[in-house]
């Protein structure tokens, strides 16, 4: 691919945005590979978390690419929208966002759209689309508001101003801030972490957490959770689990 570059550390995929020129700005080429980097993820039965970062110590992502739009570029983005995943619903694999430098616009819901946010102590983050006539369409306004609370996302959003990596940990939509000297480093444990308990039980946990928006109503989320652990229930994955605990001894996931 010309603008994304993948690595396979054993169950783990390291996947980096790579146009460091435009500060990882994003245009239809770019979301069309990143979309198919997403598929091809979701389709391997060996990879079992992914790792999203950018190429550069500057930007994880500046977001759209303006100028490419201005200039007339052509393209059209996947259905799964922004990076190949602001509108994509059904990814049952984990993602962790190692931002490594300024996440704005588009770079920033990129990162909202990821499980997990991990953030270098020089990162800065910001919703700036009011500023050029635009509004947070690729997921920020709900996802924002979704993960924060409301007000504090509204005033983030309706001033377009930058918030430092200390206040996003505060404000909870990053989970940890790290020396940017140490990020990946942080990151990928923090992906082995995840690799070393059943995939088939962290894909049910996130099958559960896609469909929450769409169940409001507890009774009947839960009564789901029941259906998805019944599934869980034929996998290899529990069938080990259980004897692994059972026989004091460290399971060996298969993933199906």
């Amino acid at each position: 691919m010309e603008f994304v570059t993948t690595e396979k550390r054993g169950n783990v995929l390291l996947v980096t945005m790579n146009r460091p020129e435009v500060y990882n700005a994003m245009h239809a080429p770019m979301h069309n590979e990143m979309h198919q980097v997403w598929e091809d993820f979701a389709a391997d039965p060996d990879l079992w978390v992914a790792v999203l970062t950018g190429a550069g110590d500057k930007a994880f992502s500046a977001g759209n690419d303006l100028k490419y739009t201005a200039q007339g570029g052509k393209g059209t983005p996947p259905p799964t929208g922004f990076a190949g995943l602001s509108m994509r619903y059904d990814m049952e694999k984990p993602i962790i966002a190692a931002v490594n430098g300024f996440a704005m616009g588009g770079g920033f819901e990129t990162a909202l759209s990821c499980d997990i946010i991990l953030s270098a102590d020089t990162a800065k983050f910001a919703l700036p689309e009011v500023k050029v006539g635009l509004f947070a369409a690729a997921s920020g306004v709900q996802r924002l508001s979704r993960q924060i609370g409301r007000k504090p996302a509204v005033e983030i959003m309706l001033t377009g101003r930058h918030v430092q990596a200390a206040e996003g940990k505060e404000l909870g939509f990053v989970n940890e801030v790290v020396p940017a000297a140490d990020l990946m480093e942080v990151a990928m444990a923090k992906a082995q972490e995840i690799a070393s308990v059943s995939p088939s039980s962290v894909k049910a946990t996130k099958r559960v957490l896609n469909m929450m928006d769409d169940m409001e109503n507890l009774k009947v989320s839960l009564l789901y959770s029941r259906h998805v652990m019944n599934e869980l229930r034929l996998t290899e994955d529990f069938s080990e689990g259980v004897n692994a605990f059972v026989e004091k001894r460290a399971p060996q996931w298969k993933n199906r």
